[in-house]
């Protein structure tokens, strides 16, 4: 069963790392299947499959299974914005340490505003140790509900949960454009986090009773009446995104077009996340050949709230990430009230986030496109989209609106998903035929040993 589990971790990683199967690749119900298989036959081996038939604890607390947390990431945003809204009396965040290591230091102060909150970590092992000890957890506290906040290869979190064990199973689909474990548990409530994975899901995918629950930001205060928009007569821009978002292979790279933004707007660009060395370099390299100042692009590794830093660095635009949107980051620029332009992916509307923007939006596919939006931006543009961006977050994502999702006889209806959207075929040709073939080769084979030097790390450091 060892062998099993690692095996399905394995697979999923493998596909994970294959470029042409994002948003391509989404579920695959026979690993699913095999995860609850593994986990039904380790129940009856540790002698608990008996227990199957006790009725719900309704006085249990709420458990939380997640494969790994990190300090910052909307991943465990998300996380403590639905327990800390739920109203629980009790939870129980378990760590199964299968994805990678997790701080636990830095999550210890994360919930420290959340007292009812309890972090375990599953013990260092193997994987079916592991399972062991989730299953033989999960029965001790006796959960009334027990939410999956997986990472997308964790086939002990989806082997560890199982049908009539006296719990209700939710699982968070914020693994939206990989293939994810757990996708297709039928007796599982699947809720998503944004219109475009609902109705991917709802539409694409069958999953006929899935529920859409927004993600939402806490409020930190509109763009302040003195910021003035192109305050030094030029335009300040910024992005947030860490290099998973912005350093995959894509026809027009990120690392490109900050030169050329700033050879435009002879302004400055914020990026906000950590980015490789190697990414750094060839900003600057850019930089030198565009003829722009290396103080035009600001590098900060990590910020506490990126809407107080859009407040703070007093940004014009924000750029959202691409060729991987990152939706969380799109909510506070939104909710701050800055004007946001989005990339509409060529192959798929599920990886821009492009849905979530407002109504008349910036968006761009080529880098054409994003050269003249840039360089049509003035004050009076620039502020009105700044009122839109603010209804838009006031409209869909303030903690209110997730307090009355979570409300089990309200079900939020999801937005509709823009019509204005067209796959973009030259596009895709030139990204299919990338001329560094041996760079796209080298980032599959890199992206595949850093995950599995994460997955060992988390399993047995």
């Amino acid at each position: 069963m060892n062998s099993a589990l690692a095996a399905i971790q394995d697979t999923v990683d493998r596909v994970f790392c294959e470029p042409s199967a994002v948003a391509k690749v989404f579920g695959a119900p026979e690993l699913d299947r095999l995860c609850q298989a593994i986990g039904r036959v380790n129940l009856n081996r540790l002698g608990l499959g008996q227990r199957n038939q006790e009725t719900r604890n309704a006085d249990g607390p709420v458990a939380y299974l997640a494969s790994r947390l990190q300090a910052s990431g909307g991943h465990t945003a998300a996380l403590v914005d639905i327990i800390r809204l739920s109203g629980d009396r009790q939870s129980v965040v378990i760590v199964s340490g299968t994805c990678g290591r997790t701080d636990t230091h830095a999550l210890r102060n994360r919930f420290s505003d959340l007292p009812m909150v309890s972090l375990e970590l599953a013990p260092r092992g193997s994987h079916l140790s592991k399972l062991d000890w989730i299953q033989r957890r999960l029965l001790e506290i006796r959960p009334r509900t027990v939410w999956l906040f997986n990472h997308h290869q964790d086939s002990v979190a989806i082997a560890a949960v199982q049908p009539n064990e006296g719990y209700r199973v939710c699982f968070y689909h914020h693994a939206d454009h990989h293939l994810c474990l757990g996708l297709h548990l039928s007796y599982a409530e699947h809720y998503d986090p944004h219109p475009m994975g609902f109705h991917n899901c709802r539409n694409s995918l069958g999953i006929s009773n899935n529920r859409y629950l927004p993600l939402v930001v806490s409020d930190q205060g509109d763009r302040p009446p003195g910021l003035a928009f192109l305050e030094s007569g030029h335009l300040v821009t910024c992005t947030a995104a860490s290099s998973n978002k912005v350093e995959v292979p894509y026809f027009v790279r990120y690392v490109d077009m900050v030169p050329e933004i700033l050879s435009i707007t002879r302004g400055r660009h914020i990026h906000i996340g950590r980015l490789t060395p190697l990414a750094r370099r060839r900003i600057s390299k850019g930089l030198r050949h565009h003829n722009v100042p290396k103080e035009s692009f600001v590098y900060i590794p990590y910020v506490p709230s990126v809407w107080r830093a859009l407040h703070e660095y007093r940004v014009d635009l924000y750029l959202a990430s691409f060729p991987y949107g990152g939706g969380r980051t799109l909510l506070e620029a939104m909710g701050a009230g800055i004007p946001v332009v989005v990339h509409k992916h060529c192959r798929s509307r599920m990886l821009g986030g492009f849905d979530m923007a407002y109504d008349g939006a910036f968006t761009w596919q080529t880098r054409e496109e994003l050269q003249r939006i840039l360089a049509s931006l003035d004050r009076d543009t620039l502020a009105r989209h700044s009122r839109w961006a603010r209804a838009q977050y006031e409209k869909h994502h303030r903690d209110e609106i997730l307090v009355t999702a979570l409300t089990d006889h309200n079900r939020l209806e999801a937005p509709q998903l823009s019509r204005d959207y067209q796959p973009k075929r030259m596009s895709q040709a030139l990204e299919r035929a990338d001329p560094a073939t041996l760079r796209r080769f080298v980032y599959c084979v890199l992206c595949y040993a850093y995950r599995r030097w994460q997955a060992w790390q988390g399993r047995w450091i």
